[in-house]
C-alpha cells in the first residue's frame, strides 16, 4: 500500500526583495526534504525544530497553498497539484488542517456554529438543517464539548482551547485520512493542551485519522507522536521512531533541543547555560554544508564542504550526520 503522504526531496525557495534594479535574491526554507506517513494503519508523524526551521513552509506545501520549487509531495501517491485540478472537493475534505491561532480562523462577526454548518453543508454531510444540528452536537459530545455552553456564542466568547478543539469537532464531521496540526497548542493554556491533544488520540484510534503534528515542544510531541522528523534550517537532520529518538537522540542538534526543554520540576534549575558567539547566530542557516555545522562541537571540516545524506542507523532510523557513515 503506498503512503498516505510522501515528501520526495522538496525543496521551496522564496524570493525576497522586488526590486527590479537588483538581482533577484532567494531564501531556501525547505531543502531535499523526504519523510512520509504510512497508509496502513492510522499514524502520528511529529514534525519538530525551532522557530525558522521550515515547519510551516511544510504544512503549506502538504495542503497545496504554495508549490514546492523541485520535488513531490504526494498525497495517497498522486501530488497534490493532481489533486487540487482535478478533485479539489475530496482533497480539500480528506485533508484538514488546524492552525497555531484559534481566534484567526473564525470571523468575529459570526457565531462560531457557522464554521460547523458551512462545513455540514459544503460536503453534503446532512439533507436537513435539524440533522446537521445532530451531527453537530453528537460531535461535539464526542470530544468533551457541551453543545448548550458552546453552541450561540462568537468567538471571543470562547477559550483558545474550545476554539481549537472546535476544529477537531470539524474534524470529526468530515472524517478526512489526514490532519496537519500547525503548533496548535502554542497559544492555549497548558491546562487545556492535554485535552486537545487527547482529542487528536482519540481521533486516531476511533476514525483512523492520520496527522503531521508540526511543534517546536517536544513534551508534546512525545505524549502523541509515533514517529518524529527533526527538521534544522529546512533539513531533516533525523526520524525516527518516537521512543527511539527522544531517548537516545543521535543527532547534535537533537540532542541539543533535548538539552533545552525546562525540566518539570520547580525546585530544579539548569546546570548549564547555553551560549553562542555572535557570529555562529548570524550563520545559522548556512546554504552549504551542514546546517548545524556552526553550532556542533563535533564539527570537522567536511561539514564546512558537503551536505551530510540521511542514513540508516539502525532499524527504522536515519541521520544526516558524519558521525554515523560507516
Amino acid at each position: 500500500m503506498s503512503a498516505l503522504l510522501e515528501l520526495r526531496s522538496v525543496t521551496k525557495l522564496y524570493r525576497v526583495g522586488r526590486s527590479l534594479s537588483l538581482k533577484p535574491r532567494y531564501i531556501t526554507a525547505v531543502k531535499n526534504v523526504s519523510f512520509s506517513i504510512p497508509g496502513e494503519k492510522p499514524a502520528i508523524v511529529a514534525l519538530v525544530g525551532e522557530s525558522g526551521s521550515g515547519k510551516s513552509t511544510i504544512a503549506r506545501l502538504v495542503l497545496g497553498l504554495v508549490k514546492p520549487t523541485s520535488g513531490e509531495v504526494l498525497y495517497r501517491g498522486k501530488s497534490v497539484g493532481t489533486w487540487l485540478r482535478e478533485d479539489p472537493t475530496t482533497f480539500r475534505r480528506e485533508v484538514q488542517a488546524v492552525f497555531q491561532d484559534p481566534y484567526s480562523t473564525y470571523n468575529p462577526f459570526y457565531r462560531v456554529d457557522r464554521v460547523l454548518y458551512l462545513a455540514v453543508k459544503k460536503f453534503k454531510l446532512a439533507s436537513s438543517r435539524e440533522e446537521a444540528e445532530r451531527l453537530i452536537r453528537e460531535a461535539m459530545r464526542a470530544l468533551g464539548l457541551r453543545p448548550e455552553d458552546v453552541l450561540g456564542r462568537y468567538p471571543h466568547q470562547l477559550s483558545g482551547g474550545e476554539r481549537q478543539r472546535l476544529m477537531l469537532v470539524r474534524a470529526l464531521l468530515l472524517k478526512p485520512r489526514l490532519l496537519v496540526a500547525d503548533e496548535p497548542v502554542s497559544m492555549i493554556d497548558a491546562s487545556l493542551r492535554a485535552i486537545f491533544l487527547n482529542g487528536l488520540l482519540q481521533l486516531k484510534e476511533e476514525q483512523g485519522l492520520s496527522s503531521l503534528y508540526i511543534t517546536h515542544d517536544l513534551h508534546t510531541a512525545y505524549y502523541v507522536a509515533d514517529k518524529v522528523v527533526v527538521l534544522n534550517a529546512g533539513r531533516v537532520v533525523e526520524e525516527g521512531p518516537a521512543d527511539a529518538v527522544f531517548e537516545q537522540p543521535l543527532h547534535p542538534y537533537t540532542q541539543l533541543l533535548l538539552k533545552s526543554v525546562p525540566l518539570p520540576d520547580p525546585r530544579e534549575r539548569w546546570r548549564e547555560k547555553l551560549s553562542f558567539e555572535l557570529e555562529q547566530l548570524e550563520k545559522t542557516r548556512p546554504e552549504k554544508g551542514c546546517p548545524f555545522q556552526y553550532r556542533c562541537s563535533f564539527a570537522i571540516e567536511r561539514c564546512k564542504m558537503e551536505d551530510p545524506q540521511l542514513v540508516n542507523v539502525g532499524e527504522e532510523r536515519r541521520v544526516a550526520c558524519f558521525l554515523y557513515e560507516k
